[in-house]
C-alpha cells in the first residue's frame, strides 16, 4: 500500500512537473510573439459614421457595426451581476484564468471527444476578441491563457470588463451592450429592466441561438437560467427574481431612426467623408455636422412632395400599382408586405369598395377607411394633355385587390394618392458663403438614389437669361435700353433649314426696354443681346459664375437656356446676383468631430465681405484661420440693377404668383424649355437663393399649360414662404455709383419735366441715358409691325 501511494504521489508530481515544463516551454516559445497588452488602453473600437444637421439632429448612420461605447461607471450593477453570473461568476477572484473551468472543459472533451466549452474567463475572451482569431486549437488556447494572465497584471478588473462589454457581438449588427439595448429595446442599457438586462447578458454565448427576435423561446430559457443563477449567487432577492421571470419577452427590432429625413444630404456627406478618409470613414466614429438646419430641410421636403403630388393629380390617375383580384385572398397580405413606403406615401390594399369610400389594409394588417372626397380628383390619365371622365363613385377608380397608395394626414386620416411619375429637385444656398441650407434630389431616395440636384444636367430655359442680361449690363446696356423684339431668321451653310426662333406666345412687341423684355421673357431680345455681345465674349463672361464652357452651347441658342446644367450649378451662379456680385463655392460639411469630440475639421469657406450668413458656424475655427474673401466676378452695381429687374418678374411678369408671399425682397425668374420638358424657378433675397427644377427623368412633356410658373414656382414659393417666415425683408443696399432718373418709356432717354409716361429707372452713373432732346422721332414705337430680318448669327462655331 505504501509503495502504491508512493507511485501515485510521484506520478502526480511527474504530471505536474511535465505540465509545468510544457507550460513554461510554451511560454518561452510564444512570449516573443505575444502582442503588447498596453495597446488595449488605447484601443480604437469600430464606431459608425454619424451625420448630423446644423442643429445636431441625427440624419444618418453608416457602418457595418452598430456600436456606442459605454464607460464602466455607466454600466448598471444589475447588468454586471447578470453578465458575471452567466459568463464568469469567479471573475473578481481569479487572475485571468479559472483552472477549475479549464479542467471541466478538458473533462468534457475527454468524455465526448468534442469541444463543448472553452472554459474561458471574461479576461480570456478579451484576449481572444482583441488579439486572436476564433480558431479552435491548443496553441491558440495556450496563447489566450498567456495573454489573459498578462492582461490581468496590467489592467484593472474594471478596465477589462469595460473592454469586454463594448467589444462583444450581440446579434443584428449590434456590437457592445449599449448598441444591443438600442437594437432590441430602443433605449439605453441603463433604462432596461432586470429581465431585459438578463436577456442581453445571455447573448454573448450564442447571439443567433439565444436571439429574442429569431428564437424567443430559447432566449427566454437562457434569460430565466441567468436570473436563477443570480438568485442562487445572492445577486438578487426572491421578489426580484419572481417578478423578472414573469416578465414577457418584449424585444423588437429597433433600427436607429433619423431625427431628420435628409437622405440625399446624408449620401453627399458620406461620399465626401469616404473621399477624405477612405474606409476608415465607416469605423473611426466620426461625427459629421452639415450646414443644413432641420427646419429648412423639412420645409424643402414638404414643398417638393406637395408640389409633385399637386402636379401629378392635375393629370389624373394612372391606375393601381398591382391588381391581385385573381390571386387567392390569403396571398394578398404577403404581396402587400413586399411594397415599401416612398416619399411619405404608404402602400395599401383595397379590401372593400363602397359608395362612401373604400376600406384598405395596411402592411401591419390594420384596416382603415379612405373617404370618397379624397378620391374625386382621380380622373383616368390618358396622356400628359388629357384625362378621362370625372369618376362618379369609388368603383370607377379601384376594385378589391388593387394595391394603391395612401397618405396619412396629421389627424391620422388616410387620403387617396399615387406615386408621382414626374420628379423634382430643390437646392438652397446661403449667398454669403455658399453653405447648402436645404437640398432634395427627388421624390424618394428609396425609389431612386439618383440625386437630381447635383447630377441631373438639364436645360434651364429662360432661367438662364439673367446671365446674358448681366453680360449686357456690364457691357454698356442699361435696364432702359431698347432692343427690337422682332422676328429674325438665321441661315448659314450646312443648315438643312433656317432657324426661326420665336417667343413663347409667338407674338412680337417691337422695340422694348431691357427691363420689360426680361420680366416678359422675350426670347428674341435675348438672342439679339447675345448676337451683339458676341458668343465668345459672352461665354468667357458667363464662365465667371462657375459654369464649364463645355456645358455651354457655342451658338445663339445659349440665350434661350439650351446649356446642360444641374440645379446646383444654376443656384451657384444665381448666388452672385443675391450677394452683390461674388462667386461662392457650395459646401456641405461644416464640422467633423472625432469619437472623443475633438474638432478635426471646421469649414472656412470663401465669404462675401460684409454679408452675414443666415446661420453662424457650428464649429470654432482655429485662431490662425482667417476667412478668405470670395472673388468679385461682376460689378456690384450690375447685381443691384439686375436684382431690381428680376423683382419685376415677380411683381409684373411670369413669377407673379409669388406675390402671394407678400414680400418685397424677392427676385427670381421662371424657365420652361421646348415642349415643357423642363420647368424651373430660381429666386432669392439676401438670405437665401433657391433653385427648383421639375420634369421627367426621361425627358417628356409635362403637359399643355405647364410651365416654370405652374410646376416649379409653387414648390419654390412653398419652401421660401416657410424658410423666410418671421424673418425681416432683406436685400442688399444700393451700392455707390448708382443713380435713379426719370425715363421716357418709348425712347429710353431721360424724360423731360412733365412727361406723364415717365418712370424711374436705375443706372450706373457712367451709363445714364441722354436727354429727350436727342431723341430720334423716326424710332418706331413699341408694338409697330417690323419686317423680318434676314441674317446670320455672329461668332457661331
Amino acid at each position: 500500500m505504501i509503495r502504491l501511494l508512493k507511485f501515485f504521489w510521484w506520478s502526480g508530481v511527474a504530471i505536474f512537473c511535465a505540465a509545468l515544463l510544457s507550460f513554461s516551454g510554451a511560454y518561452l516559445y510564444l512570449s516573443p510573439s505575444l502582442p503588447s497588452v498596453e495597446s488595449l488602453r488605447s484601443i480604437q473600437l469600430q464606431i459608425p459614421l454619424r451625420v448630423y444637421s446644423h442643429d445636431q439632429k441625427l440624419i444618418a448612420e453608416f457602418g457595418e457595426m452598430r456600436r456606442a461605447p459605454i464607460a464602466f461607471a455607466d454600466i448598471p450593477e444589475d447588468f454586471i451581476a447578470a453578465l458575471l453570473s452567466a459568463e464568469d461568476d469567479n471573475f473578481s477572484q481569479h487572475h485571468g484564468v479559472d483552472f477549475s473551468s479549464l479542467l471541466r472543459a478538458a473533462t468534457q472533451l475527454l468524455k465526448t471527444g468534442q469541444i463543448q466549452s472553452g472554459g474561458s474567463t471574461i479576461t480570456m475572451q478579451v484576449a481572444k476578441n482583441f488579439f486572436l482569431t476564433s480558431e479552435r486549437s491548443f496553441s491558440r488556447k495556450i496563447t489566450e491563457i498567456l495573454l489573459a494572465l498578462q492582461i490581468e497584471r496590467e489592467l484593472s478588473k474594471e478596465e477589462i470588463l469595460e473592454l469586454y462589454v463594448n467589444k462583444i457581438y450581440l446579434g443584428h449588427r449590434a456590437y457592445g451592450i449599449e448598441a444591443a439595448a438600442q437594437v432590441y429595446y430602443g433605449k439605453p442599457i441603463g433604462e432596461l429592466s432586470l429581465a431585459q438586462m438578463a436577456m442581453i447578458a445571455g447573448l454573448p454565448k450564442a447571439p443567433s441561438a439565444f436571439n429574442p427576435l429569431v428564437n424567443p423561446t430559447r432566449s427566454k430559457e437562457r434569460r430565466d437560467w441567468i436570473l436563477g443563477r443570480m438568485h442562487r449567487l445572492g445577486k438578487i432577492d426572491q421578489a426580484s427574481y419572481l417578478a423578472a421571470i414573469e416578465e414577457p419577452i418584449a424585444a423588437s427590432y429597433h433600427v436607429p431612426k433619423p431625427e431628420l429625413s435628409a437622405p440625399y444630404i446624408a449620401e453627399m456627406a458620406r461620399a465626401e467623408m469616404v473621399g477624405r478618409y477612405g474606409s476608415e470613414a465607416y469605423t473611426e466614429g466620426f461625427r459629421v455636422y452639415v450646414t443644413v438646419p432641420s427646419n429648412l430641410q423639412e420645409s424643402a421636403n414638404r414643398a417638393l412632395h406637395e408640389g409633385l403630388r399637386s402636379y401629378d393629380q392635375r393629370h389624373g390617375y394612372r391606375g393601381p400599382e398591382a391588381r391581385l383580384a385573381e390571386l387567392p385572398r390569403e396571398q394578398w397580405p404577403a404581396r402587400l408586405a413586399q411594397q415599401r413606403s416612398l416619399g411619405g406615401l404608404e402602400p395599401a390594399l383595397v379590401t372593400q369598395v363602397e359608395q362612401s369610400g373604400i376600406l384598405v389594409m395596411l402592411r401591419n394588417g390594420e384596416e382603415q377607411a379612405v373617404t370618397w372626397t379624397s378620391m374625386q380628383w382621380a380622373r383616368p390619365f390618358l396622356n400628359s394633355n388629357s384625362m378621362g371622365p370625372v369618376p362618379r363613385k369609388p368603383a370607377d377608380i379601384v376594385q378589391p385587390g388593387d394595391i394603391i397608395r395612401v397618405k396619412r394626414l396629421d389627424d391620422d386620416r388616410l387620403v387617396f394618392a399615387q406615386l408621382p411619375a414626374a420628379q423634382s429637385a430643390l437646392v438652397t444656398l446661403d449667398p454669403a458663403n455658399g453653405a447648402i441650407r436645404a437640398l432634395v434630389g427627388g421624390f424618394s431616395f428609396e425609389q431612386s438614389n439618383y440625386n437630381r440636384a447635383t447630377q441631373a444636367k438639364r436645360q434651364p430655359g429662360s432661367s438662364f437669361k439673367p446671365f446674358v442680361y448681366s453680360a449686357a449690363l456690364d457691357n454698356g446696356y442699361t435696364a432702359a435700353s431698347l432692343v427690337n423684339d422682332a422676328p429674325i431668321v438665321f441661315q448659314e451653310a450646312g443648315m438643312a433649314e433656317a432657324w426661326r426662333p420665336k417667343n413663347d406666345n409667338n407674338t412680337f412687341l417691337g422695340p422694348i426696354r431691357l427691363r420689360e423684355a426680361l420680366y416678359r421673357s422675350r426670347n428674341l431680345v435675348s438672342i439679339r443681346l447675345l448676337q451683339d455681345l458676341g458668343i465668345n465674349k459672352t461665354l468667357s463672361y458667363i464662365e465667371r459664375f462657375g459654369f464649364r464652357r463645355e456645358d455651354l452651347p457655342g451658338n445663339l441658342s445659349l440665350a434661350l437656356g439650351t446649356a446642360n446644367l444641374t440645379p446646383m450649378e444654376i443656384a451657384t451662379g444665381w448666388a452672385a446676383f443675391a450677394n452683390g456680385g461674388y462667386k461662392i463655392e457650395p459646401y456641405l460639411i461644416e464640422r467633423i468631430d472625432s469619437r472623443d469630440g475633438q474638432q478635426l475639421f471646421v469649414a472656412n469657406p470663401r465669404s462675401v465681405p460684409g454679408l452675414t450668413p443666415l446661420l453662424p458656424s457650428s464649429g470654432v475655427p482655429s485662431s490662425e484661420s482667417v476667412p478668405p474673401s470670395a472673388e468679385q466676378i461682376i460689378d456690384p452695381r450690375t447685381s443691384y440693377i439686375l436684382t431690381s429687374m428680376l423683382q419685376d418678374v415677380i411683381t409684373r411678369g411670369t413669377g407673379r404668383r409669388a406675390l402671394a408671399l407678400q414680400r418685397a425682397d424677392l427676385a427670381g425668374k421662371t424657365g420652361t424649355t421646348n415642349e415643357s420638358k423642363d420647368s424651373w424657378f430660381s429666386g432669392y433675397n439676401a438670405d437665401l437663393v433657391t433653385t427648383v427644377w421639375s420634369g421627367f427623368d426621361q425627358p417628356a412633356s409635362l403637359g399643355r399649360n405647364e410651365y416654370g410658373g405652374t410646376v416649379a414656382l409653387p414648390i419654390w414659393m412653398s419652401f421660401m414662404g416657410e424658410a423666410l417666415k418671421d424673418r425681416p425683408q432683406r436685400l442688399l443696399p444700393q451700392p455707390p455709383g448708382v443713380v435713379t432718373l426719370r425715363v421716357d418709356p418709348f425712347s429710353g432717354r431721360a424724360a423731360t419735366p412733365g412727361n406723364p409716361n415717365a418712370y424711374f429707372e436705375v443706372f450706373k452713373s457712367e451709363d445714364t441715358p441722354p436727354s429727350m432732346s436727342e431723341f430720334d422721332p423716326s424710332l418706331q414705337a413699341p408694338g409697330s409691325p417690323l419686317p423680318i430680318e434676314e441674317g446670320a448669327p455672329l461668332d457661331l462655331f
